[in-house]
């Protein structure tokens, strides 16, 4: 079907699809290993996602398996779908920071209550810059792959170095 329109989440989903056929719940797993640090897919949009894709003929739904698993594999109109969406010019980030929204606001909370947060925080980009370099230490990355970790790699580092800075910065209110 050229010409139709496709959502990123849709988007991902074929693009996955690439590789073979593929559960609904393979494919949740699978976005949480390589995009779930940036982009994120729920289990309820991926079967919705699945369903719509297959009703428009982008993908093809197999026989249940073992544990009601469903295959899905993609159809050339699927392809050539993928192939319109992943050429066209990507949309601007937006950034949806919690962490960052509550900042904003901080005025109206204790500073060391902030500070509270922040450190909370600060663990979990240390864990996600840990597993980061193991990935690229471990090898066996394509380039894609590579750039990608290449930017989560600088984004963490960036993140930990503003969350140094905080404490600084909040002092001077």
């Amino acid at each position: 079907m050229p010409g139709t329109e496709l959502n990123a989440s849709a988007a991902s989903l074929l693009g996955f699809l690439h590789a073979g056929e593929a559960s609904g719940y393979e494919l949740v797993k699978l976005a949480e290993k390589l995009i779930g640090d940036f982009w994120t897919l729920t289990r309820s949009q991926v079967y919705r996602e699945l369903a719509t894709l297959a009703d428009r003929g982008l993908v093809r739904a197999g026989p249940a398996g073992p544990r009601a698993r469903q295959p899905y594999r993609l159809t050339d109109e699927g392809r050539t779908a993928f192939a319109e969406w992943v050429t066209r010019p990507p949309g601007t980030e937006q950034i949806r920071y919690p962490l960052l929204l509550t900042i904003a606001f901080g005025s109206a909370v204790e500073r060391e209550r902030l500070l509270e947060f922040v450190a909370e925080h600060r663990a979990l980009h240390e864990s996600r810059l840990a597993g980061y370099r193991e990935r690229v230490a471990a090898g066996g990355l394509d380039a894609y792959q590579r750039a990608t970790l290449a930017f989560g790699l600088r984004y963490e580092q960036a993140v930990l170095e503003w969350m140094d800075e905080l404490p600084g910065i909040l002092a001077e209110t």
